[in-house]
């Protein structure tokens, strides 16, 4: 069966990565971004994960006492009965785990993942197919233009100034698409003038 694709909010959320080596780095790159409290526990820590500032370093073996308030859990280590152990340990206490490269042992998996601003594209396939995964993720990449985080900033914006100037639903909505895909099409966010002067148009569309 497929897994349900939740969005979560992890700002101030404590997560537990255990493992100091190159997937627990991916893990903790792909987290950082959401705003996570992250604590990093393994024997020895790579220097990549030493040079991340921010993060709790835990420079000894895993010990069950380290699931204490987490609110999720990463078991990222070269020792799959550790981690095998860990997911156990995380599921009797309620505690959401993913361990990698072991579906079985997860209740939540980490999807390909495509991020611009506040665009989040989540892709996965349950573990069937990863390669199929990192391809459509590549594809999607190549969709968006290079400024999409400022175009997405963008329209945040003028969404309110078209709420408060554009009277009706149907009208808005239609406005809003417009400035949209004039954006696609250009690549880059609106400038005043061309917004005002879209603002005029559907204005005089709606009198």
């Amino acid at each position: 069966m497929a897994y349900f694709p939740f969005f979560a909010e992890l700002s101030e959320k404590r997560g537990l990565i255990v493992g100091g080596g190159v997937v627990a780095l991916r893990k903790v790159q792909k987290l950082l971004p959401y705003g996570p409290r992250l604590t990093v526990v393994a024997p020895e820590l790579g220097a990549e994960i030493r040079a991340i500032g921010g993060l709790d370093l835990r420079e000894r073996p895993f010990a069950p006492e380290d699931l204490a308030l987490s609110d999720f859990v990463i078991a990222a280590t070269d020792d799959h009965t550790l981690n095998h152990q860990i997911a156990e340990r995380c599921k009797a206490q309620k505690i959401p785990v993913n361990v990698v490269d072991c579906k079985e042992d997860c209740s939540f998996l980490f999807p390909a993942l495509v991020k611009r601003g506040e665009l989040s594209v989540g892709i996965s396939t349950s573990g069937a197919g990863p390669t199929a995964a990192i391809y459509l993720k590549e594809q999607i990449e190549a969709l968006l233009p290079e400024r999409f985080e400022e175009i997405l900033a963008c329209l945040e914006k003028t969404r309110e100034i078209v709420k408060e100037q554009i009277t009706g639903e149907n009208a808005r909505k239609r406005l809003l698409r417009e400035l949209f895909y004039d954006c696609m099409r250009d690549g880059r966010p609106l400038a005043d003038e061309e917004l005002e002067e879209k603002l005029r148009t559907a204005q005089e569309e709606t009198c």
